[in-house]
């Protein structure tokens, strides 16, 4: 095996569980933005639940671009 196939194969096992990291992600935030949505009384919190929810898994997103654009 060649440096070429063992870096793609790297890339890929790093992208699956990125991947997976990602499912787990949206999870995450569909349940930070259902809590965030139950909270009357406090808008700093309520703004931070989401920002954090969507924060996360827009980086995860982010760095599956980027793997796939290094191919």
């Amino acid at each position: 095996m060649d440096s070429h196939s063992r870096d793609d194969q790297k890339k890929e096992t790093i992208e699956a569980v990125l991947e997976n990291s990602l499912e787990i992600e949206e999870d995450l935030m569909r349940t930070y933005l259902i809590t965030a949505e139950r909270i009357h009384d406090d808008d700093e919190l309520k703004d931070r639940l989401q920002n954090f929810a969507e924060g996360n898994a827009k980086r995860t997103k982010q760095l599956i671009d980027e793997l796939s654009k290094s191919r």
